[in-house]
């Protein structure tokens, strides 16, 4: 008889104890797994819907052209403007509407057979980003050009819109003064510095979790 009552009891005691347990255990912080930081935004190119354009100006005539992205992904934190990734654009893709020039500048120029791509990598942002609207912004970062790296400042100008975004730059290289041949001669001088003007169209993407 004793023993029924102090069964009795135990399971009186679990189904009392049990629920109020259960309570404070989810009251308890939950260790859930690490979330990106909300500040950070990643940006990936559309190469289809990117282009680079350049302009070359000599004593004889303006040459103008352009290049194609290969591909590119951008990792921005909007709260204190580092950044990472990188920006790819093929090098051989460089035309300018002239055959005998455009072989001259891929073998003598760019010897894109060997440095087939131009990187930007980049390492902050100088700036206001929004999450969602236009803003303008200078990024630094590293221009990988013909196998020799050169620190590089872009000012960009940005949307952010919905799930997708849109960009546009302008900025000169100084490829001579990097060490790229001069493409001119006796009767033509080139300018030293290149002007590109670079228009970029891509997607928002949701940051990997660490």
């Amino acid at each position: 008889m004793n023993w029924s009552r102090s069964r009795l009891a135990a399971v009186f005691y679990f189904l009392v104890a049990a629920p109020a347990t259960l309570a404070v255990l989810s009251a308890l912080p939950q260790h859930a797994a690490p979330q990106p930081p909300a500040s950070e935004i990643v940006l990936r190119l559309d190469p289809a819907q990117s282009m680079v354009h350049w302009t070359l100006v000599s004593t004889v005539h303006t040459v103008h052209g352009s290049f194609s992205f290969k591909k590119g992904t951008l990792q921005l934190d909007t709260s204190t403007g580092k950044a990472s990734g990188e920006i790819i654009v093929d090098a051989t893709s460089g035309n300018s509407g002239n055959d005998s020039r455009d072989k001259k500048m891929h073998k003598e120029v760019l010897d894109s057979g060997q440095y087939a791509e131009v990187v930007f990598r980049p390492d902050r942002v100088d700036g206001k980003i929004t999450p969602q609207g236009v803003f303008t912004v200078q990024v630094h970062g590293l221009l990988i050009l013909h196998g020799s790296e050169h620190e590089l400042t872009v000012p960009v100008q940005a949307e952010l819109a919905g799930d997708h975004w849109t960009g546009s730059a302008k900025f000169s290289v100084p490829f001579i003064d990097w060490g790229l041949k001069n493409p001119g001669n006796f009767l033509l001088k080139v300018n030293h510095a290149v002007n590109l003007e670079l228009e970029m169209k891509g997607s928002l993407q949701e940051p990997a979790a660490p």
